[in-house]
């Protein structure tokens, strides 16, 4: 793992991650599911979450560095820029915790620091 730094977050996502989920969720679910979803993340209260745990409850891989997305958020961290939050969606029939939004940010902030907590919406 590299040397820890200190990540920076936005205070809320940014407001282009919610079209964003939307695209990604209307893969999983029916569009109006998936249009309940994004309602539901923009009204949630902000959360935190350590990095390794996002990683353990949604069982996705992590991406490596040589990801084009992955290294372009690793590039802003060591810039000093301030990352937006994750959007997280219960999937409580699979048990698992599905990233509407900010998948290659979390890989990114993982590469740095498996237990830096990060800001998320969580519905």
């Amino acid at each position: 793992m590299s040397k820890k730094l200190e990540l920076k977050w936005l205070s809320k996502p940014e407001d282009h991650d919610y079209p964003a989920a939307l695209s990604y969720l209307s893969l999983i679910y029916n569009k109006r599911t998936a249009a309940a979803h994004v309602n539901r993340l923009k009204r949630a209260s902000m959360s935190k979450f350590k990095a390794k745990d996002i990683f353990r409850a949604s069982g996705l891989s992590l991406l490596g560095i040589s990801n084009a997305h992955v290294e372009e958020d690793r590039k802003r961290i060591q810039s000093g820029d301030a990352l937006s939050p994750l959007l997280l969606i219960r999937d409580s029939v699979h048990g698992r915790v599905i990233i509407a939004d900010g998948y290659h940010r979390l890989c990114a902030a993982y590469s740095f620091n498996e237990d830096v907590e990060i800001p998320c919406k969580i519905a």
